[in-house]
């Protein structure tokens, strides 16, 4: 049974309330699930898969906002501010999710006061993380990001504790880290050297975590 993260701390009864209320839908790889600017009418439960969020500016400048993986949700911040969609998700590969329309989670805030508190503490919780990557974007520079991200992804893509194959091309991951494909590229090549990580045609295998957390740590306290 899947665990998200917005629903951590609500009573059993309650968790059965909101899911008896979710629509399965299911998604192929590449699928969009909603584009930027679309009317902001549903949150999405991750029950399996992987989904990107991203932003087109104006300029034609692509930002990657992060993955969402089994335990995650999206959606929810539209849901709350009202409007429209602020970013477009779409599927990197064969996902389900449970969605859950406006209304009726608007309607077990009001009813379920446990509900309204974990969604508070989930929006807190990515503003804050928002917060560390725009200050990210001002302090840290390439190299040091690219570490940052492949830790992160490690994490999704990896077991607890372990490794993991990172299913994603040079030029997505740039995405992710705000560099160039280039620094992408040589960051990971120096990985290899050092072992920490096997390179194969569109993906990264990291197979040795502590050596990729020194070097994440080391381009830290190089600028720390």
């Amino acid at each position: 049974m899947v665990e998200w993260r917005l629903l951590a701390g609500i009573p059993p009864a309650d968790v059965r309330a909101v899911l008896a209320l979710a629509r399965r839908r299911t998604f192929a790889r590449g699928e969009v699930v909603f584009h930027r600017g679309d009317p902001a009418d549903t949150v999405h439960l991750v029950v399996k898969g992987r989904f990107d969020v991203r932003v087109t500016t104006r300029f034609g400048d692509v930002v990657a906002l992060g993955i969402c993986g089994p335990g995650d949700a999206f959606g929810e911040l539209a849901l709350v501010t009202g409007g429209e969609r602020s970013a477009t998700v779409s599927a990197l590969e064969q996902a389900e999710t449970l969605s859950l329309r406006r209304d009726a989670l608007e309607r077990l805030t009001r009813e379920l006061p446990s509900v309204n508190v974990a969604l508070v503490r989930l929006l807190a919780a990515q503003v804050e993380r928002l917060s560390e990557l725009l200050v990210e974007a001002y302090t840290v520079d390439a190299d040091a990001r690219v570490a940052r991200r492949l830790l992160e992804l490690s994490a999704t893509y990896g077991p607890a504790g372990g490794g993991a194959d990172v299913p994603l091309t040079q030029e997505e991951i740039a995405e992710l880290a705000g560099a160039s494909r280039a620094t992408v590229n040589r960051v990971l090549r120096g990985l290899e050297r050092e072992g920490a990580v096997r390179l194969r045609r569109g993906r990264t295998v990291v197979v040795d975590l502590e050596a990729l957390e020194r070097r994440a740590r080391r381009e830290r306290d190089a600028r720390g």
